[in-house]
């Protein structure tokens, strides 16, 4: 899906709860990125819902302004798909050349993929090195995404006057941002977690490659929700106590402990995906470290409940740590963990893998 002429590309995240765009300027001469536009905006509840577009005008109006705002002149896009309209399988083969590989890759992905193969659209990727099936075998990252929601979302671009040039996954644009700004300090066992409004994507990194990837329907709005059924609060109402906001008639000693049982029921989903990894890969290595991206990361408590139930360092995922801000867009960057997504879509170029 390939538009424009220029390699550049710039980042556009398109959230359920806001959409953020990042556009990079590479410095050259092994200096890094400076940061162009960097941009957020919220959207209503309603205007999308666990991923799909309800308010396509809504959506196209806040692209244009973002736009039209920030004086970004680049109108080629890099966006990103998750949740349930994306599957990511890691396959074992048998050892096979990529041209054998092409030929045969549509029938293996009808044995992973619970969707009509005719309705998504494929994309693989070789990982080289040994195979977790052993000697004589090959493992390949298969990815399918319902084709109905590649034409919403680029729908919406090119309604907004953009051109989709990239259409990645959120999670593999999360671990490019991860690796541009970590590569020197990624330890043995890592896990990269993005906690968005309505899903969660776990990924896990061993000696620095991603292994196993699990997207879970729990995140932010969980919270929001829980605090809503238990309190009987509205959605402001619990929105404004899930930040820690004082909420009249409400005890904070309650919301802390409703946030914290949240916590839990993601951290023992969080702990399912660990053993399974063990599992699968066959062996017992513990966490070295997990990062959080997302605007779920820095919800009340989780760092530390993470931390307690893994026994490891916690930390929130800094996009910017290898990135030059100019003054003009520091105050942009505050919720930085946010901008994950973004900005490893705003690393990507045109013609890529």
């Amino acid at each position: 899906m390939l538009f424009g002429r220029s390699k550049d590309l710039v980042g556009l995240d398109i959230g359920d709860s806001a959409i953020k765009v990042i556009e990079l300027k590479e410095l050259g001469r092994g200096r890094g990125w400076e940061v162009q536009s960097l941009a957020s905006e919220p959207l209503p509840q309603e205007a999308i819902v666990e991923g799909t577009i309800m308010d396509a005008g809504l959506v196209v109006d806040t692209l244009r302004r973002m736009w039209r705002n920030n004086k970004i002149k680049n109108t080629r896009v890099a966006t990103a798909l998750n949740g349930n309209s994306v599957i990511i399988r890691r396959i074992n083969l048998p050892m096979m050349s990529e041209q054998e590989l092409s030929e045969q890759i549509r029938w293996e992905a009808e044995q992973y993929i619970p969707f009509d193969i005719k309705e998504v659209s494929l994309g693989y990727h070789i990982l080289h090195g040994s195979s977790l099936a052993g000697e004589g075998n090959m493992d390949v990252i298969l990815v399918a995404a319902r084709k109905e929601k590649i034409e919403d979302y680029t729908s919406v671009i090119q309604q907004a006057g953009l051109e989709p040039a990239v259409v990645d996954v959120g999670t593999f644009a999360a671990l490019n941002c991860f690796e541009a700004n970590y590569e020197d300090q990624i330890p043995p066992s890592a896990a990269l977690i993005d906690i968005g409004s309505s899903v969660t994507s776990i990924a896990i990194l061993q000696e620095g490659v991603s292994v196993f990837w699990r997207d879970i329907s729990n995140g932010g709005n969980e919270y929001t929700d829980t605090l809503q059924k238990e309190l009987g609060l509205s959605r402001d109402q619990a929105e404004a106590a899930k930040r820690g906001e004082a909420v009249e008639g409400v005890p904070g000693d309650q919301v802390a402990n409703i946030l914290r049982e949240v916590n839990e029921n993601l951290c023992q989903e969080i702990q399912r995906t660990v053993d399974f990894v063990k599992a699968f890969a066959g062996n017992s290595n513990t966490l070295d470290a997990i990062y959080l991206t997302g605007g779920g990361s820095r919800l009340e408590g989780l760092v530390e409940v993470l931390s307690s139930q893994f026994g490891t360092q916690v930390e929130l995922l800094d996009p910017f740590r290898k990135v030059t801000l100019p003054d003009r867009v520091a105050d942009e960057a505050g919720a930085a963990s946010d901008a994950a997504v973004a900005m490893g879509l705003a690393l990507r170029k045109v013609g890529d893998r």
